[in-house]
């Protein structure tokens, strides 16, 4: 399985931004678990804090992915652009969360990015993303 993982805003800051909220585990320690997690899969992690830098990178996953593990940040909330884009290009995708957004301020509780997902996995800090490796997984098993 070829899978991106995408990071949005502010996920360069793990392990020092609002530990309380998202733990003290880093973006590179989230990396090194998902690696470990699927020895077998060709996972390509990228990180950015800009929009427009995640829409050309969902563009590009169109002939290169399987699937797509997506952790949007803020734009989750936001970013009609990011739905536009993993629409577009018609890629099985996990939305991640390491909080519970729906526990969190209301303005997190609405997704962009949901209607557009197989899933959502949030609230387990960094084991959602081994959990949203093995939802993707099963479901392009499944699928192929």
């Amino acid at each position: 399985m070829r899978v991106l993982i995408l990071n949005g805003p502010n996920l360069n800051l793990l392990g020092t931004r609002q530990p309380e909220v998202y733990g003290s585990t880093t973006l590179s320690d989230i990396e090194a678990m998902c690696r470990a997690h699927a020895p077998n899969a060709d996972i390509t992690f990228e990180q950015s804090n800009h929009e427009g830098v995640m829409i050309d990178t969902i563009h590009s996953a169109k002939a290169t992915q399987d699937g797509i593990i997506l952790n949007a940040g803020a734009y989750t909330h936001t970013s009609v652009a990011l739905h536009d884009a993993l629409a577009s290009v018609e890629l099985p995708c996990v939305e991640v969360h390491l909080s519970n957004i729906h526990a969190r301020e209301a303005f997190r509780h609405h997704s962009y990015i949901a209607p557009v997902a197989l899933g959502q996995i949030a609230g387990f800090g960094a084991q959602s993303y081994t959990l949203a490796l093995d939802a993707l997984q099963s479901h392009v098993k499944a699928t192929t």
